[in-house]
């Protein structure tokens, strides 16, 4: 009810709901919920605790760096104190609450041990029946509490953490979904905490999603809600000072309230040869980035700029030997790749980029460059090249596509192993998208590069 979408997680929960009820004494199991931030993942485990009828307690990891904080003290040391998790429990006065460990991702490790090796035992349904804390010097049951961990990425989680729990992803949300989520809740909030009637003002779809688009590039919806709250104190201030306005708020009165939209427009950028659109994945989600290449006289270097990192400084390596080894049937005469430097740039040189993904981004584009030709508009790829030339398949499928469609790209490059990913998602979200799937980069620099 407090959630719009989401349907993984709610079958999961369905599901577990289902064998509680059959069997009445089941070891919880353990959720970690990994997603870009403000798609709800921690007011999730609220909602979860509603459904289930239990308590529920929050526990944020963040920065947490002490194992006693989690196993406790023993009683030797001054202001000894049990650990944070039967703190939790004490609080909740339940034995089976939910739990939510906030930011597992970004637990500290200090002096005084791991805090992140203390979990284990914790979040393990084979030991956890027997957890011992330090300070209460017996084992206590766990087994009953269910545990949902949230974190924003899954890189800086130990493999033996990661092992114990389920992994639920959470992508980031559609246009439509974020449409909604502001008509059912997001508005309603706002207006509550700005002391407005409920019918103080109206946003229709078309004004929700204009706010969305202009306004917001994120996965989740907390700009959204920002800018929601905007409208609401303008609202307020008119009521106040006894203006007249039109509870209609049309996009125009939207422009005016909340500035001046962002521009996107990507049409231009691709404009000239050597420029191709490569698709993202951030811990915030989705983006696009455009990575150029330029030709001048010299002796056949390779210099890259861009705040790149090891994986994607050698992605363009191996695209420029690709490029030597196959210049004849690519159409690109020896003399050129012998007599010109060529320079690759991506650009946000303050913003650090790494991984293989860009790579089949990064071959299109120095071909571009050599045979002078531009890249089709309104096109994107992402995929992982070999120097044999085949491209391998890349993860964040989901969030790239979004991202892609919200920046109104029309067609996307991927790799041919890639096409369970897309078969994923709900494919009302993709249909003003083509979807082109590749195994070898020939195919890709042949849907690319325009004739």
């Amino acid at each position: 009810k407090d959630h719009f979408g989401l349907e993984d997680i709610k079958k999961r929960i369905l599901e577990h709901m289902a064998v509680l009820k059959l069997k009445n004494d089941m070891k919880s199991p353990i959720l970690c919920l990994v997603g870009p931030p403000g798609v709800g993942k921690t007011s999730l485990g609220k909602s979860i605790a509603d459904a289930l009828g239990r308590k529920y307690v929050r526990m944020s990891l963040g920065g947490l760096h002490d194992e006693s904080e989690i196993r406790g003290h023993r009683k030797t040391y001054i202001g000894a104190m049990a650990g944070r998790l039967l703190q939790a429990i004490k609080k909740a006065g339940t034995s089976n609450p939910v739990i939510v460990l906030d930011e597992i991702d970004k637990l500290g490790q200090g002096m005084h041990g791991d805090p992140s090796s203390a979990l284990l035992e914790v979040l393990d349904p084979e030991q956890n029946h027997s957890f011992y804390d330090n300070f209460l010097e017996i084992g206590y049951d766990l087994s009953k509490v269910m545990f949902i961990a949230t974190a924003n990425s899954l890189s800086t989680i130990q493999t033996p953490l990661l092992d114990r729990m389920e992994i639920i992803q959470l992508s980031g949300y559609t246009i439509e979904e974020k449409v909604e989520i502001a008509k059912r809740h997001l508005i309603k909030k706002q207006m509550e905490e700005t002391g407005l009637q409920k019918d103080a003002y109206k946003l229709g779809n078309k004004e929700i999603a204009h706010v969305v688009e202009a306004f917001t590039r994120e996965s989740g919806v907390r700009n959204l809600e920002k800018q929601i709250a905007k409208i609401s104190r303008w609202v307020a201030l008119q009521i106040t000072m006894n203006k007249e306005y039109d509870p209609k708020i049309s996009i125009q009165k939207i422009d005016e309230i909340l500035g001046v939209p962002m521009s996107k427009n990507f049409s231009e950028m691709m404009d000239v040869p050597g420029v191709v659109t490569g698709l993202a994945w951030t811990s915030v989600g989705g983006d696009i980035l455009f990575i150029e290449s330029i030709l001048s006289k010299g002796k056949g270097n390779l210099t890259m700029t861009g705040n790149l990192g090891n994986v994607m400084k050698e992605s363009a390596t191996i695209s420029l030997e690709y490029i030597k080894a196959k210049h004849e049937s690519l159409g690109i005469s020896l003399e050129d790749i012998e007599n010109k430097n060529i320079h690759v740039h991506v650009p946000e040189g303050a913003t650090p980029k790494d991984g293989p993904s860009a790579g089949i981004a990064m071959l299109t584009s120095m071909v571009s460059s050599y045979l002078n030709k531009k890249v089709k508009p309104h096109l994107a790829m992402t995929g992982e090249i070999t120097l044999r030339g085949k491209v391998l398949p890349v993860g964040g499928i989901k969030e790239k596509l979004l991202a892609a469609v919200r920046a109104e790209i029309k067609e996307v490059i991927l790799c041919e192993e890639n096409r369970k990913d897309v078969s994923e998602i709900n494919q009302n979200y993709l249909k003003n998208l083509k979807v082109h799937y590749v195994k070898t980069m020939k195919e890709v620099v042949e849907l690319a590069i325009e004739k």
